[in-house]
């Protein structure tokens, strides 16, 4: 397939439906059948998105046991992330080339094997380094599970599969922290690693079962290996200065430089793909309006709910002195009003088409952020509930829509590359969020804690004291040293606590304005061609 072909194949106006998939497997039995597929992959991606939040809880716990650093116990996350978002992409035009069948079952393999041995580590070390390979395999996994059910459902039915995908990422990482907080605190921090080998034997049982390698006709024959170089090193520019700005500083010259290397290599890998015969990602698929809307959607909608909630957990942790596992059943309304409203969202999408159901999705989440930026330190549970809830009802249709509107905008034979911008999109979105919220969450805190600690007639701090305490008050805990008598202690907590507030409360303006902008972004949305025709196959 020459560049030509594929922009001929995505774009406007009538270009070429690709041809149907050649099953390498005849459809036999439970073979192929569509629902059992997306069960099957259901519970494979339900290990990736759970250790996203699961391992947070685990931190603590890890850092004590091999007696780990602050920034080690940050790069048991960093380097899962890091590693999951720069090969996302790549990883969806393996399954391209090869079947998603095949990168779905190592990724799932993989990914159980990785959590084995990280539960089996003694040293931080060898757990970042496990975490690398987790970040890897589940980068195989998610792009092919998107690949297996735009391949396996007909196009009436693919909003609903994708609405019930939509639900168990939902749900597996709101759920995380509950399940977290239970395993860490009555069994130990190695079984929130051990539970994904049983949940990764059953996904690869079920996928040997099951899956039909679908295929189509003009899938990419050869690999565009200095795209895959210039794509991978673009990520990992960016995805590692949002990583280390929070330590370097957004003024550190090291932080631009990265981002400057980051802008040259994906104009290097802009200008590469126009030259290549078959391009890691034809930028003919740009061309389709509804498709790039999805993926910029996706970004903000991670921006706005990955940021948001990080300030979440230390609110309910620090601010409010609850559990990990009383944290995490505060969040239920969130997660149960995505696993309730995803399949619904699927269902309002197929009736009415992805416009109206995204743009007042992004609406909902828009007044759910600024909801939340009226939180105070006494704030009862039923009103934080009603936020939370408008949450997981604004994202629903946003998760499901959006991933509907990127896949089902691209040829069946991109499919995996279109699930590898999707999910590609979540993770650089979710890291922008975090690192653009949290450096206005730390303006705020520097700004205020002084002014509030002096008014609280407390001792005056020098320069490096106020620095320290600005760290621990940025994640609402407060500074309170041994031995404080407890009228002072009781001072520092509520100006600790008033100061995270404060910076909270911008923090979820910032998102929800970020929420607003997306809504005119969902008003460019559309359903893919195929599923207008009807078809299990398409063009843009």
């Amino acid at each position: 397939m020459t560049s030509q072909t594929a922009i001929d194949a995505t774009g406007p106006g009538g270009g070429k439906v690709p041809a149907a998939p050649s099953d390498s497997t005849p459809a036999t039995g439970l073979r192929g059948h569509p629902w059992l597929t997306l069960l099957t992959v259901a519970v494979g991606v339900m290990m990736v998105a759970l250790d996203g939040t699961i391992v947070a809880i685990a931190n603590p716990a890890i850092a004590k046991n091999l007696h780990a650093t602050f920034s080690d116990v940050q790069w048991i996350t960093n380097a899962y992330f890091l590693a999951l978002a720069v090969t996302l992409i790549t990883a969806g035009k393996l399954g391209d080339r090869f079947g998603h069948r095949q990168t779905f079952l190592i990724g799932v393999t993989g990914f159980a094997a990785a959590s084995g041995a990280i539960g089996l580590s003694h040293s931080i070390a060898a757990v970042v380094t496990f975490r690398v390979f987790q970040g890897l395999f589940g980068a195989l996994l998610m792009p092919a599970a998107l690949g297996l059910l735009r391949a396996t459902f007909p196009a009436e039915k693919l909003n609903m599969a994708i609405g019930i995908w939509g639900m168990v990422i939902g749900a597996s990482t709101a759920g995380g922290p509950i399940l977290g907080g239970v395993l860490v605190e009555h069994v130990n921090w190695q079984s929130v690693f051990f539970i994904n080998v049983p949940v990764g034997a059953l996904a690869l049982l079920l996928g040997l079962l099951i899956l039909l390698d679908h295929r189509a006709a003009n899938a990419p024959r050869s690999f565009d290996i200095p795209g895959i170089v210039l794509l991978s090193g673009a990520m990992f520019c960016l995805v590692w200065a949002l990583i280390k700005a929070p330590t370097w500083g957004w003024g550190d010259g090291r932080t631009w430089l990265f981002i400057a290397a980051s802008v040259v290599l994906f104009a290097g890998f802009a200008f590469w793909e126009t030259r290549v015969a078959e391009p890691l990602i034809p930028l003919g698929l740009f061309r389709s309006v509804p498709l790039s809307a999805g993926v910029v959607l996706m970004v903000l909608m991670a921006i706005a709910f990955m940021g948001g909630l990080f300030f979440v957990t230390f609110y309910l942790q620090n601010v409010h002195g609850m559990s990990p596992i009383d944290a995490g059943l505060h969040l239920l309304p969130l997660t149960g009003m995505m696993i309730v409203a995803s399949p619904l969202a699927g269902i309002a999408i197929t009736k009415l088409g992805p416009r109206i159901p995204l743009a007042g999705g992004m609406a909902a989440t828009a007044v759910a952020m600024y909801g939340m930026s009226t939180l105070e330190v006494d704030t009862g549970s039923g009103v934080m509930s009603v936020w939370f809830g408008l949450l997981g009802l604004g994202l629903a249709p946003v998760m499901v829509g959006a991933t509907e509107v990127i896949v089902g905008n691209a040829p069946l034979a991109l499919s995996g590359v279109a699930g590898g911008l999707q999910q590609a999109g979540m993770q650089i979105g979710g890291s922008l969020g975090t690192a653009v919220l949290g450096a206005v969450m730390a303006s705020k805190v520097d700004s205020d804690l002084a002014g509030n600690w002096a008014d609280a007639g407390l001792p005056k701090l020098t320069p490096a004291q106020l620095d320290q305490a600005s760290q621990a008050v940025q994640q609402g805990a407060a500074p309170v040293a041994k031995g404080t008598p407890a009228p002072i202690a009781a001072k520092i907590a509520e100006v600790a606590h008033d100061t995270f507030i404060s910076g909270m409360s911008l923090a979820s303006l910032v998102a929800a304005g970020v929420a607003a902008v997306a809504i005119l972004v969902a008003l460019l949305t559309k359903r893919g061609v195929n599923a207008e025709a009807g078809a299990g196959v398409g063009h843009i």
